[in-house]
């Protein structure tokens, strides 16, 4: 077997002086989904092309898990499908996503070189038989991927109907974590590069604690199941290393697609979502010449709409700004949740539009036809196992013809003056074990204060703590438990430039390595504050602490001293007031109504502390919150510090449950807006709106009714 020469060396997009982004072949906005052109007889395949053209679609990603139908014995190519495939899809005008068919690999592979499968933290293999039965760090298994990303390219770099390389496929989705003897031999090498000596491990690390004490890297493993909680910064670093290592693999396949196909731009579906915590996608997001991700709604989440939006919102955060691409999302239900979803017309359609109103400039699914055999037989498809005689089918038309009616919202982007910072090393460091409260969810700590933002109405960035924050009025930063000096020094820098930041509970704890900021909480934040925290006060599972303006906190309070450094006090906006025991206790064991018999448990320590404090802050103001609020609490918070940052709502008057976002751009020096709304009511809404309303074709002179469930789009006069 012949390795591709000098692969490791060839340049990255980012390193090339022009990165390409937007597979320019594709018209107006892509459509389509995942293509296994394998699981079918021919007579399907040629009925495929047909209903594509009667879809609309114009963009397929195929060979995605067909290494073994390519290459079925080692060395032994059959290209005789694709080549059909690839040539009938360019004859009906339709382009593809070529993935580089490395997501799982075949079975003569795991048979013949059975170390490259991965293994758990408790020292079991993961074996063959599902999807990405491979692990990363293994050579040979790199060796075998390399080659087959250059067997398809080399096949494919001029054929006319290839517009974008779909590398491998949700990296690291099943196997990010691999504890094999491999990735200990990786993980060393990663932390000798990150620390240079083991004394500086040692230091990051803290093992002067519990006698971990390293005298070199070669004692160093990975955080296998132990007696007890493992180092949690060796746990942090593991973390590191694992997307890291995914990015060096991707890294690796790109510069082979780069070498053959060097105007074909390269991307890899990433997944986020409020559910992908494992990879860093934002130090991803440089390799990529256009951003994609696949995301799917929880059917037992009654503001699944809310979790999109914001999911939708983090991959244009990932992006910088720019359109992006949905790569994968479901027509109706999956196939993997414990009771699955089926989606209505109107809530496909709706979904859909809500990627595109966030940003997105591609609407695909996984799979354009629903598979007879395997594991996802029963995850929805374009073309249903009901045929072109259902629902689904017919959606999928309307759809097609509402994304071509919207080509011209391609390129727009959306403009918001609200940000909500997220950070996945801030994700992996406050769900360590060994906390103050072990049940708290990074990510529905975020979720909790983006809805409150949702519900009024404000367009929202969701951007790293790194990110350009100048362009700001308000900043809310839930929960950043890790955060660098850097970061937290770019947070104040936005407050006394005259945004004001609302920072919450559990934030600025620890610095990089996890290790405590001491002299008092929040840390990091402590100064830009102007105030200390004393002790942590954890509420129990069936506990809720009142405020004095009526309004309750959950999970989590604190004991606040205000400070007068000399440049301002810290106000108390809100005080503790009494402890209370609930009847009811949601998910996470966070409390979610005071039952009717509910009586004070006594005096209560905070009684009369500071829960809720603002400070003046050069031409801005930071505002701190001790504890996790109910519901009212962060609809009021939010409103309040809104109105303090003049930012108004994107249509003032849509009513509740009505999302409107509006995406803009200069077109030559006519500038031109959209303005998408999608009425997630069951009632049908009015809006005051003048423009072309772009799904229909009707002009609007003033008020425009959007239907219970529907969406409307206006190219604004």
């Amino acid at each position: 077997m012949t390795t591709p020469k000098n692969t490791s060396d060839a340049p990255s997009a980012a390193q090339g002086p022009h990165p390409l982004e937007w597979p320019s072949s594709v018209p107006g906005l892509a459509y389509g989904g995942d293509y296994n052109p394998e699981q079918w007889p021919e007579s399907t395949r040629a009925e495929d092309v047909e209903l594509m053209g009667a879809a609309g679609v114009n963009l397929v990603s195929v060979g995605i898990f067909s290494w073994a139908m390519l290459e079925p014995r080692e060395g032994e190519y059959d290209w005789e499908w694709l080549d059909e495939t690839m040539d009938r899809l360019h004859a009906s005008g339709v382009r593809v996503a070529l993935a580089t068919a490395t997501a799982s690999p075949p079975p003569w592979l795991t048979h013949q070189h059975p170390q490259i499968l991965p293994e758990t933290a408790e020292g079991v293999t993961l074996w063959p038989g599902a999807r990405q039965a491979y692990s990363v760090s293994n050579p040979v298994f790199r060796e075998y991927a390399l080659r087959m990303t250059w067997a398809v390219a080399q096949r494919y770099a001029t054929h006319p109907a290839l517009a974008l390389w779909h590398v491998d496929n949700e990296l690291g989705c099943h196997n990010s974590h691999d504890f094999s003897e491999d990735a200990a031999a990786a993980f060393r090498t990663w932390l000798t590069a990150r620390y240079g000596t083991v004394e500086q491990l040692n230091k990051a690390w803290g093992t002067a604690f519990w006698s971990q004490r390293y005298s070199s890297f070669e004692e160093v493993l990975p955080p296998r199941t132990a007696p007890m909680f493992v180092n949690p910064t060796q746990q942090l670093d593991f973390h590191r290393y694992s997307s890291d290592e995914l990015l060096d693999y991707f890294r690796e396949m790109k510069a082979i697609l780069r070498e053959l196909t060097p105007g074909v731009p390269v991307t890899t579906n990433f997944m986020c979502t409020t559910r992908s915590k494992n990879m860093d996608y934002f130090s991803w997001a440089a390799e990529m010449d256009v951003i994609a991700t696949d995301h799917y709604t929880v059917a037992d989440d009654p503001h699944r709409h809310i979790e999109l939006a914001f999911s939708a919102d983090l991959t244009r955060g990932v992006a910088q700004g720019k359109p992006w691409m949905l790569m994968e999302h479901s027509t109706s239900a999956v196939n993997w949740q414990p009771r699955n979803h089926t989606k209505g017309p109107a809530e496909m359609l709706r979904d859909s539009l809500s990627h595109v109103a966030h940003g997105a400039d591609a609407v695909m699914f996984f799979q354009w036809r629903q598979s007879r055999a395997g594991a996802e037989k029963y995850h929805s498809a374009m073309v249903p196992h009901a045929g072109t005689d259902s629902d689904v089918w017919r959606t999928s038309v309307s759809l097609g013809e509402a994304l071509r009616r919207l080509a011209p919202v391609k390129g727009s982007r959306v403009e918001a003056e609200v940000a909500v910072l997220f950070d996945y090393a801030a994700w992996w460091g406050a769900e360590l074990d060994s906390h103050p409260v072990n049940d708290l969810s990074y990510p529905q700590e975020v979720l909790h204060w983006y809805r409150g933002l949702w519900e009024s109405g404000v367009s929202v960035d969701v951007v790293h703590p790194s990110a350009d924050l100048s362009r700001y009025r308000a900043i809310i930063v839930p929960t950043l438990y890790l955060v660098t000096d850097a970061d937290a020094s770019n947070v104040a820098a936005a407050a006394e430039a005259g945004a004001s930041v609302l920072i919450t509970c559990f934030s600025g704890i620890v610095d990089e390595h996890d290790a405590v900021r001491l002299g008092g909480y929040p840390g990091a934040f402590r100064e830009l504050l102007g105030i200390r925290t004393e002790e942590f006060w954890p509420l129990q599972a069936q506990e809720q602490v009142h405020l004095d303006d009526g309004t309750r906190g959950s999970l989590w309070s604190e004991k606040i001293h205000l400070h007068d450094d000399g440049a301002g006090a810290a106000q108390a906006l809100r005080r503790f007031a009494s402890l209370r025991l609930t009847g009811e206790v949601g998910p996470g064991g966070v409390p979610e109504a005071v039952a009717p018999t509910a009586a004070p448990t006594g005096e209560f320590a905070l009684s009369g502390w500071p829960a809720v404090t603002r400070r003046e802050v050069g031409e801005g103001a930071a505002w701190y919150v001790g504890t996790r609020p109910d519901d009212a609490g962060v609809r009021a918070l939010t409103a309040e510090l809104l109105i303090e940052a003049g930012v108004s709502p994107v249509h003032e008057d849509a009513p509740e449950g009505v999302e409107v976002i509006r995406r803009s751009a200069a077109s030559g020096e006519e500038p031109k807006s959209f303005l998408f709304a999608l009425n997630h009511t069951s009632t049908d809404v009015r809006l005051r709106v003048r423009g072309l309303e772009v799904l229909s074709g009707q002009k609007v002179r003033g008020k425009l009714t959007v239907p219970a469930g529907g969406v409307a789009v206006v190219h604004e006069a």
